[in-house]
Protein backbone atom coordinates (compact mmCIF):
# COMPACT_ATOMS: atom_id res chain seq x y z
CA UNK A 1 0.00 0.00 0.00
CA UNK A 2 0.95 3.55 -0.44
CA UNK A 3 2.12 5.51 2.90
CA UNK A 4 3.61 8.65 3.95
CA UNK A 5 6.79 8.23 6.34
CA UNK A 6 9.11 10.08 7.68
CA UNK A 7 12.60 9.93 6.61
CA UNK A 8 14.64 12.61 8.80
CA UNK A 9 14.12 16.21 10.00
CA UNK A 10 11.62 17.65 7.74
CA UNK A 11 11.62 14.93 5.37
CA UNK A 12 8.95 13.16 3.87
CA UNK A 13 8.45 10.62 0.89
CA UNK A 14 5.30 8.44 0.04
CA UNK A 15 6.46 5.02 -0.19
CA UNK A 16 5.18 1.28 -0.68
CA UNK A 17 5.00 -0.45 2.71
CA UNK A 18 3.34 -3.77 3.41
CA UNK A 19 -0.52 -3.50 4.06
CA UNK A 20 -1.58 -4.17 7.96
CA UNK A 21 -2.86 -7.42 8.65
CA UNK A 22 -5.28 -8.59 12.19
CA UNK A 23 -2.58 -9.40 14.61
CA UNK A 24 -4.78 -9.61 17.68
CA UNK A 25 -8.62 -10.32 17.75
CA UNK A 26 -9.14 -7.12 18.82
CA UNK A 27 -8.30 -5.79 15.87
CA UNK A 28 -9.82 -3.71 12.71
CA UNK A 29 -8.32 -2.97 9.15
CA UNK A 30 -9.81 0.38 8.09
CA UNK A 31 -9.72 1.68 4.78
CA UNK A 32 -8.72 4.83 5.04
CA UNK A 33 -11.31 7.38 3.41
CA UNK A 34 -9.54 10.63 4.83
CA UNK A 35 -6.90 11.49 6.59
CA UNK A 36 -5.42 14.76 8.20
CA UNK A 37 -2.15 17.16 9.22
CA UNK A 38 -2.56 17.98 12.76
CA UNK A 39 -0.28 20.59 14.32
CA UNK A 40 1.58 18.19 16.72
CA UNK A 41 2.83 16.17 13.36
CA UNK A 42 4.94 19.46 13.02
CA UNK A 43 6.98 18.26 16.12
CA UNK A 44 8.03 14.82 14.25
CA UNK A 45 9.21 17.20 11.55
CA UNK A 46 10.96 19.44 13.50
CA UNK A 47 12.86 16.56 15.08
CA UNK A 48 11.17 17.36 18.66
CA UNK A 49 10.13 14.07 19.28
CA UNK A 50 12.03 11.14 20.30
CA UNK A 51 12.51 7.94 18.50
CA UNK A 52 11.25 8.28 15.30
CA UNK A 53 13.12 6.01 12.91
CA UNK A 54 13.55 6.30 8.97
CA UNK A 55 10.54 4.60 7.48
CA UNK A 56 8.08 5.07 9.75
CA UNK A 57 4.42 6.32 8.79
CA UNK A 58 2.83 9.10 10.40
CA UNK A 59 -0.62 10.43 11.00
CA UNK A 60 -3.09 10.19 13.88
CA UNK A 61 -6.38 11.58 12.70
CA UNK A 62 -8.54 9.45 9.93
CA UNK A 63 -11.95 8.54 9.17
CA UNK A 64 -12.39 5.48 6.64
CA UNK A 65 -14.53 1.99 6.46
CA UNK A 66 -13.71 -1.57 8.08
CA UNK A 67 -12.81 -4.36 5.58
CA UNK A 68 -11.81 -6.84 7.98
CA UNK A 69 -12.58 -7.50 11.97
CA UNK A 70 -10.67 -9.86 13.85
CA UNK A 71 -13.15 -12.51 16.00
CA UNK A 72 -13.52 -10.84 19.60
CA UNK A 73 -14.98 -7.39 17.72
CA UNK A 74 -18.57 -7.07 19.06
CA UNK A 75 -19.75 -3.58 17.91
CA UNK A 76 -18.49 -3.10 14.35
CA UNK A 77 -18.41 -5.19 11.21
CA UNK A 78 -17.07 -5.02 7.34
CA UNK A 79 -18.52 -1.94 5.30
CA UNK A 80 -18.98 0.30 9.06
CA UNK A 81 -18.08 3.80 8.22
CA UNK A 82 -16.12 4.86 11.09
CA UNK A 83 -14.24 7.88 12.57
CA UNK A 84 -11.10 6.50 14.64
CA UNK A 85 -9.53 8.37 17.67
CA UNK A 86 -5.97 9.30 17.93
CA UNK A 87 -5.15 7.62 21.00
CA UNK A 88 -5.44 3.76 21.23
CA UNK A 89 -7.50 2.48 24.54
CA UNK A 90 -7.69 -0.82 25.79
CA UNK A 91 -11.23 -0.05 27.54
CA UNK A 92 -10.16 -2.39 30.64
CA UNK A 93 -7.63 -1.19 32.65
CA UNK A 94 -8.43 1.11 35.59
CA UNK A 95 -7.60 4.40 33.42
CA UNK A 96 -9.88 3.32 30.41
CA UNK A 97 -12.73 2.68 32.83
CA UNK A 98 -11.83 6.17 34.19
CA UNK A 99 -12.06 7.99 30.70
CA UNK A 100 -8.16 8.57 31.08
CA UNK A 101 -8.11 6.99 27.45
CA UNK A 102 -4.74 8.51 26.70
CA UNK A 103 -3.28 6.96 29.93
CA UNK A 104 -4.11 3.91 29.04
CA UNK A 105 -2.02 0.97 30.54
CA UNK A 106 -1.99 -1.68 27.42
CA UNK A 107 -1.79 -0.13 24.35
CA UNK A 108 1.56 1.53 24.63
CA UNK A 109 4.08 -1.08 23.36
CA UNK A 110 7.20 0.55 24.09
CA UNK A 111 6.58 1.79 27.83
CA UNK A 112 10.18 2.09 29.01
CA UNK A 113 10.50 4.93 26.73
CA UNK A 114 7.96 7.16 28.57
CA UNK A 115 8.46 5.62 31.75
CA UNK A 116 12.57 7.46 31.48
CA UNK A 117 10.94 10.49 29.90
CA UNK A 118 7.43 10.67 32.53
CA UNK A 119 7.96 8.64 34.93
CA UNK A 120 4.40 7.02 33.71
CA UNK A 121 3.82 5.92 30.49
CA UNK A 122 1.13 7.57 28.00
CA UNK A 123 -0.90 5.32 26.03
CA UNK A 124 0.18 4.36 22.40
CA UNK A 125 -1.26 6.20 19.23
CA UNK A 126 -0.76 5.93 15.66
CA UNK A 127 2.00 7.34 13.63
CA UNK A 128 4.06 9.12 16.44
CA UNK A 129 7.22 7.79 17.44
CA UNK A 130 8.38 4.46 19.09
CA UNK A 131 7.94 6.26 22.06
CA UNK A 132 4.34 5.96 21.55
CA UNK A 133 3.97 2.34 20.85
CA UNK A 134 5.58 2.52 17.34
CA UNK A 135 1.85 2.14 15.85
CA UNK A 136 1.63 2.60 11.80
CA UNK A 137 -0.09 5.80 10.97
CA UNK A 138 -2.94 6.72 9.11
CA UNK A 139 -1.51 8.46 6.31
CA UNK A 140 -1.83 5.27 4.26
CA UNK A 141 -4.21 3.26 2.51
CA UNK A 142 -5.01 1.12 5.41
CA UNK A 143 -4.83 1.01 8.74
CA UNK A 144 -4.80 -1.24 12.32
CA UNK A 145 -7.00 -0.24 14.55
CA UNK A 146 -6.47 -2.04 17.87
CA UNK A 147 -8.76 -2.43 20.61
CA UNK A 148 -11.58 -1.48 18.03
CA UNK A 149 -14.20 -1.90 19.77
CA UNK A 150 -13.39 1.06 21.84
CA UNK A 151 -11.25 3.45 19.78
CA UNK A 152 -13.73 3.38 16.68
CA UNK A 153 -17.18 5.39 16.38
CA UNK A 154 -19.97 4.34 13.47
CA UNK A 155 -20.41 7.48 11.62
CA UNK A 156 -24.28 9.02 11.43
CA UNK A 157 -25.69 8.80 8.18
CA UNK A 158 -26.23 12.62 8.06
CA UNK A 159 -22.63 13.51 8.98
CA UNK A 160 -20.55 14.17 6.38
CA UNK A 161 -16.76 12.64 5.96
CA UNK A 162 -15.11 16.39 6.24
CA UNK A 163 -17.42 16.85 9.99
CA UNK A 164 -16.57 13.53 11.30
CA UNK A 165 -12.40 13.64 10.44
CA UNK A 166 -12.34 16.18 12.81
CA UNK A 167 -13.82 14.53 15.75
CA UNK A 168 -10.99 11.88 15.31
CA UNK A 169 -8.37 14.50 17.20
CA UNK A 170 -9.07 18.41 16.92
CA UNK A 171 -12.53 18.65 18.16
CA UNK A 172 -11.70 16.04 21.53
CA UNK A 173 -8.79 17.75 22.39
CA UNK A 174 -10.38 21.10 21.80
CA UNK A 175 -13.51 20.14 23.70
CA UNK A 176 -11.40 18.54 26.45
CA UNK A 177 -9.57 21.67 27.24
CA UNK A 178 -12.99 23.63 27.73
CA UNK A 179 -14.72 21.01 30.16
CA UNK A 180 -11.50 20.15 31.84
CA UNK A 181 -10.75 23.46 31.81
CA UNK A 182 -13.62 23.98 34.12
CA UNK A 183 -15.78 26.62 32.15
CA UNK A 184 -19.28 27.30 33.24
CA UNK A 185 -21.88 29.48 32.42
CA UNK A 186 -20.72 33.24 32.61
CA UNK A 187 -16.90 32.78 32.26
CA UNK A 188 -14.86 34.74 30.06
CA UNK A 189 -12.69 32.43 28.20
CA UNK A 190 -9.14 33.01 26.76
CA UNK A 191 -7.81 30.36 23.88
CA UNK A 192 -4.18 30.68 22.52
CA UNK A 193 -4.15 29.34 19.03
CA UNK A 194 -6.63 29.26 16.15
CA UNK A 195 -5.49 26.31 14.23
CA UNK A 196 -8.18 23.89 14.54
CA UNK A 197 -7.84 22.95 18.10
CA UNK A 198 -8.06 26.22 19.06
CA UNK A 199 -11.05 26.93 17.24
CA UNK A 200 -12.95 23.84 18.39
CA UNK A 201 -11.65 24.92 22.20
CA UNK A 202 -13.81 28.15 21.59
CA UNK A 203 -16.49 26.88 20.56
CA UNK A 204 -17.42 24.47 22.79
CA UNK A 205 -16.16 27.01 25.83
CA UNK A 206 -19.36 28.83 24.09
CA UNK A 207 -21.56 25.88 24.39
CA UNK A 208 -20.60 25.30 27.88
CA UNK A 209 -22.51 28.91 28.64
CA UNK A 210 -19.10 31.11 28.28
CA UNK A 211 -20.08 35.07 27.89
CA UNK A 212 -17.35 36.25 26.62
CA UNK A 213 -14.72 33.91 24.07
CA UNK A 214 -11.52 35.21 23.14
CA UNK A 215 -8.71 33.65 20.55
CA UNK A 216 -5.57 34.43 20.30
CA UNK A 217 -3.32 34.37 17.00
CA UNK A 218 -1.30 35.83 14.52
CA UNK A 219 -2.93 35.00 11.10
CA UNK A 220 -5.60 37.18 9.44
CA UNK A 221 -7.01 34.44 7.76
CA UNK A 222 -7.08 32.46 11.02
CA UNK A 223 -8.23 35.14 12.79
CA UNK A 224 -11.21 35.53 10.54
CA UNK A 225 -12.14 32.11 9.88
CA UNK A 226 -12.72 31.94 14.25
CA UNK A 227 -14.73 34.94 14.23
CA UNK A 228 -16.68 33.64 11.20
CA UNK A 229 -17.28 29.73 11.76
CA UNK A 230 -17.45 29.69 15.94
CA UNK A 231 -18.29 33.42 16.89
CA UNK A 232 -15.59 34.31 19.07
CA UNK A 233 -13.93 37.57 19.50
CA UNK A 234 -10.05 37.55 18.52
CA UNK A 235 -6.81 39.24 19.02
CA UNK A 236 -3.39 39.59 16.92
CA UNK A 237 -0.58 39.04 19.10
CA UNK A 238 1.58 41.06 17.12
CA UNK A 239 -0.69 44.15 17.28
CA UNK A 240 -1.31 44.48 20.87
CA UNK A 241 -0.48 43.83 24.22
CA UNK A 242 -2.74 40.63 25.03
CA UNK A 243 -2.68 40.58 28.44
CA UNK A 244 -3.69 44.47 29.03
CA UNK A 245 -6.37 43.66 26.24
CA UNK A 246 -7.51 40.55 28.24
CA UNK A 247 -7.43 42.31 31.34
CA UNK A 248 -10.06 45.42 29.40
CA UNK A 249 -11.77 42.51 27.98
CA UNK A 250 -12.68 40.92 31.32
CA UNK A 251 -13.21 43.79 33.76
CA UNK A 252 -9.58 44.21 35.17
CA UNK A 253 -9.58 40.36 36.50
CA UNK A 254 -8.57 38.44 33.79
CA UNK A 255 -10.34 35.37 31.74
CA UNK A 256 -11.50 32.30 34.24
CA UNK A 257 -10.20 30.30 32.01
CA UNK A 258 -7.31 30.24 29.75
CA UNK A 259 -6.50 27.44 27.09
CA UNK A 260 -3.31 27.11 25.18
CA UNK A 261 -3.59 25.78 22.48
CA UNK A 262 -0.65 26.17 20.54
CA UNK A 263 2.30 23.53 22.00
CA UNK A 264 6.28 23.09 21.86
CA UNK A 265 6.89 24.92 19.00
CA UNK A 266 5.01 28.44 20.24
CA UNK A 267 5.70 32.17 18.95
CA UNK A 268 5.53 35.27 20.09
CA UNK A 269 6.18 39.23 19.43
CA UNK A 270 8.67 39.51 21.96
CA UNK A 271 12.24 38.65 23.13
CA UNK A 272 11.11 35.99 24.90
CA UNK A 273 10.34 34.12 21.37
CA UNK A 274 14.33 34.55 19.95
CA UNK A 275 15.23 33.70 23.74
CA UNK A 276 13.38 30.10 23.60
CA UNK A 277 14.22 29.20 20.45
CA UNK A 278 17.86 29.48 20.81
CA UNK A 279 17.38 27.37 23.89
CA UNK A 280 15.68 25.08 21.90
CA UNK A 281 17.95 24.47 19.47
CA UNK A 282 20.71 23.91 21.06
CA UNK A 283 19.29 21.24 23.46
CA UNK A 284 18.93 23.55 26.22
CA UNK A 285 15.52 23.17 26.67
CA UNK A 286 13.60 20.67 24.93
CA UNK A 287 9.82 23.24 24.51
CA UNK A 288 9.15 26.61 23.93
CA UNK A 289 6.42 27.19 26.34
CA UNK A 290 5.80 31.05 25.65
CA UNK A 291 1.93 30.78 25.03
CA UNK A 292 1.79 28.96 28.21
CA UNK A 293 3.66 31.60 30.43
CA UNK A 294 1.24 33.84 29.19
CA UNK A 295 -2.02 31.87 29.56
CA UNK A 296 -0.19 31.94 33.00
CA UNK A 297 0.21 35.47 33.40
CA UNK A 298 -3.42 36.39 31.96
CA UNK A 299 -5.33 34.45 33.77
CA UNK A 300 -7.33 35.64 37.40
CA UNK A 301 -7.04 34.82 40.57
CA UNK A 302 -7.98 31.51 41.31
CA UNK A 303 -8.60 30.87 37.77
CA UNK A 304 -7.91 27.90 35.79
CA UNK A 305 -5.42 27.04 33.02
CA UNK A 306 -5.45 24.25 30.86
CA UNK A 307 -2.59 23.25 28.24
CA UNK A 308 -3.45 21.35 25.06
CA UNK A 309 -0.83 22.09 23.17
CA UNK A 310 1.50 18.95 22.98
CA UNK A 311 4.97 19.22 24.78
CA UNK A 312 7.69 16.67 24.81
CA UNK A 313 10.14 17.20 27.44
CA UNK A 314 11.57 19.92 29.58
CA UNK A 315 11.11 24.19 29.82
CA UNK A 316 12.77 26.93 31.17
CA UNK A 317 11.31 29.89 33.25
CA UNK A 318 8.24 28.34 34.12
CA UNK A 319 6.34 30.45 36.16
CA UNK A 320 5.32 28.21 39.23
CA UNK A 321 5.50 30.83 41.42
CA UNK A 322 2.98 32.58 39.57
CA UNK A 323 0.43 29.43 39.75
CA UNK A 324 0.74 29.08 43.56
CA UNK A 325 0.85 32.50 44.60
CA UNK A 326 -2.35 33.50 42.33
CA UNK A 327 -4.04 29.92 43.44
CA UNK A 328 -4.24 29.14 39.88
CA UNK A 329 -5.82 25.40 38.71
CA UNK A 330 -3.31 23.51 36.19
CA UNK A 331 -4.00 21.04 34.35
CA UNK A 332 -2.80 19.34 30.95
CA UNK A 333 -3.47 16.31 28.98
CA UNK A 334 -3.71 14.49 25.70
CA UNK A 335 -7.28 13.77 24.84
CA UNK A 336 -9.47 11.36 25.66
CA UNK A 337 -11.00 11.19 22.39
CA UNK A 338 -13.15 8.15 23.46
CA UNK A 339 -15.19 9.86 26.13
CA UNK A 340 -15.70 12.80 23.84
CA UNK A 341 -16.42 11.34 20.24
CA UNK A 342 -19.98 10.05 20.61
CA UNK A 343 -21.21 13.51 22.17
CA UNK A 344 -19.32 15.48 19.23
CA UNK A 345 -21.05 13.37 16.05
CA UNK A 346 -23.88 13.96 17.89
CA UNK A 347 -23.30 17.86 18.22
CA UNK A 348 -22.17 17.82 14.97
CA UNK A 349 -25.54 15.78 13.66
CA UNK A 350 -28.01 18.65 15.09
CA UNK A 351 -25.74 21.18 13.38
CA UNK A 352 -24.08 22.97 16.99
CA UNK A 353 -20.59 22.22 16.02
CA UNK A 354 -19.33 23.05 12.52
CA UNK A 355 -15.67 21.23 11.89
CA UNK A 356 -15.51 21.17 7.84
CA UNK A 357 -14.62 24.56 7.39
CA UNK A 358 -11.14 23.70 8.71
CA UNK A 359 -10.05 21.12 5.62
CA UNK A 360 -8.74 24.43 3.75
CA UNK A 361 -6.69 22.06 1.35
CA UNK A 362 -7.73 18.69 0.10
CA UNK A 363 -5.68 16.68 -2.38
CA UNK A 364 -4.43 13.21 -3.02
CA UNK A 365 -2.01 11.58 -0.66
CA UNK A 366 0.87 11.40 -3.15
CA UNK A 367 0.94 15.34 -3.21
CA UNK A 368 1.19 14.91 1.09
CA UNK A 369 4.77 16.41 1.13
CA UNK A 370 3.38 19.60 -0.37
CA UNK A 371 0.40 19.33 1.42
CA UNK A 372 2.68 19.55 4.78
CA UNK A 373 5.08 22.24 2.87
CA UNK A 374 1.72 24.66 2.99
CA UNK A 375 0.74 23.70 6.40
CA UNK A 376 4.01 23.97 8.09
CA UNK A 377 4.54 27.36 6.66
CA UNK A 378 0.96 28.66 6.76
CA UNK A 379 1.07 29.20 2.95
CA UNK A 380 -1.90 30.03 1.02
CA UNK A 381 -4.16 30.29 4.09
CA UNK A 382 -4.05 26.56 5.11
CA UNK A 383 -5.63 25.30 8.61
CA UNK A 384 -5.33 21.86 7.56
CA UNK A 385 -4.24 19.94 4.88
CA UNK A 386 -6.66 16.68 4.24
CA UNK A 387 -5.29 13.76 1.95
CA UNK A 388 -7.31 11.03 0.05
CA UNK A 389 -5.30 7.50 0.54
CA UNK A 390 -7.36 6.26 -2.78
CA UNK A 391 -7.39 9.57 -5.57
Amino acid sequence: MKALCWQGVNELSVENVPDPRVINDQDAIVKVGLTTTCGSDLHLLGGYIPAMRAGDVIGHEFLGEIVEVGPEVRRHKVGDRVVVTSFIGCGRCWYCENDLWSACDNSNTNPAIGEMLYGRAPGGIYGYSHAMGEYKGSHAQYVRVPFADFGAFSVPDEVSDLDALFCSDAAPTGWMGAELGGVKPGDVVAVWGCGAVGQVAARAAMLLGAERVIAIDRYPERLTMTERHVGAETIDYTRTDVIAELLERSGGRGPDVCIEAVGMEAHSAGPHHLYDKVKQRMGLELDRPVAVREAIYACRKGGSVFVLGVFAGLVDKFPLGAIMNKGLTFRAAQQHGQRYVPRLLDLVSRGELRLAHMATHTMPLYEAPRGYDLFKNKKDGCVRAVFRPWA
